[in-house]
């Protein structure tokens, strides 16, 4: 039986505008003065750009899941739609990724065990936000997949060793080493941190560390490993006859990952302690590194895909053109 894809990717892009949602009447509710779920009022105070900032964020997300299935999708720039999905997929990919062993950690080790004056969300705030999110991660993701094989058919065919061995090859590996040896750092970093590690942490955080927390940090530290194996096979061209789509998927979303992460993160982080009144609340120096280490090299990952996928599309135009003529 033949799938109708097109059924498929106009079901997937819908069914990702659904699920923004819950999360936006959510942050909506914060924005207008409702806190509801939250056991901290001015918590949400605090939180006010951040809350406006994911607002943009999930619209965003709702313009992409449209152009996916309407005409003017397919004449949009390429990279109007491919950088802000690769965000996207880094974003919703990771909590897909990490949603598994965080829910395998609850099992073996039980709910969080939390002090009687702990104020925060409540639970039910958790499973409404990061269950949406789960299902705008595997809806979006869906119809992307189905939007780029018709756009970008001929890129998911090549193989390694066909890439063109242009003039900036050369660039674009010491590009990629250089993310490499950057990505080790926040791997280790990341790594130290899932393992209960707390130096360059700040005291609150430090205290009010969850489970969901430490799994992020070492779902980060296999995204920065994986996203830099992945490039340094296309641009070293290790083993040539494997096609370019799987090293290409990984790339995508590990990079995706460190950047929309690490660039959250360090948004996050400056809109809510621009004013530190407690010593607890003060950012070490190391955390913040990590970050910043964690964003440029997925921006230099980005860049020598952006070369590579450039100069593969001027040589198709060009085999095109030659071959019509």
């Amino acid at each position: 039986m033949r799938i109708d894809e097109r059924a498929v990717r106009t079901g997937a892009a819908w069914t990702a505008v659904a699920a923004t949602a819950p999360y936006l009447t959510l942050k909506l509710l914060w924005l207008t003065g409702h806190p509801v779920g939250a056991d901290d009022p001015a918590a949400m105070d605090r939180l006010w750009l951040v809350n406006l900032l994911t607002v943009g964020m999930d619209a965003i997300a709702v313009v992409l899941a449209l152009a996916f299935v309407r005409p003017w999708g397919r004449r949009a720039p390429a990279g109007l739609v491919a950088f802000p999905m690769w965000v996207a997929t880094g974003l919703l990919g990771t909590i897909l990724v990490a949603l598994p062993p965080y829910l395998l950690r609850l099992l073996l080790l039980g709910p969080e065990q939390r002090g009687p004056d702990h104020k925060g969300l409540g639970d039910w705030v958790f499973l409404v936000v990061y269950g949406g999110f789960a299902v705008q991660g595997l809806s979006l993701i869906t119809a992307f997949a189905l939007y780029a094989r018709r756009r970008w058919a001929g890129l998911l065919r090549e193989r390694i060793g066909d890439l063109p061995d242009s003039p900036t090859l050369t660039v674009q590996r010491v590009l990629a080493c250089v993310a490499a040896l950057l990505a080790a750092g926040v791997a280790a970093g990341r790594a130290y941190w899932a393992l209960g590690g707390t130096a360059g942490l700040p005291l609150a955080l430090v205290e009010e560390r969850g489970q969901g927390v430490a799994v992020m940090d070492g779902v980060s530290a296999v995204m920065a490993v994986a996203a830099v194996a992945a490039l340094l096979t296309v641009v070293f061209r290790i083993r040539p006859q494997r096609r370019v789509l799987r090293p290409l998927l990984v790339v995508w979303t590990a990079a995706g990952s460190l950047f929309g992460w690490g660039g959250w993160q360090l948004v996050a982080l400056g809109a809510t302690t621009t004013r530190v009144t407690e010593l607890r609340e003060a950012v070490p120096g190391l955390m913040p590194l990590v970050e910043a280490a964690q964003l440029v090299a997925a921006v230099l990952v980005l860049a020598v895909g952006a070369v590579a996928l450039t100069e593969w599309g001027a040589r198709r135009r060009t085999a095109a053109v030659e071959s019509r003529g």
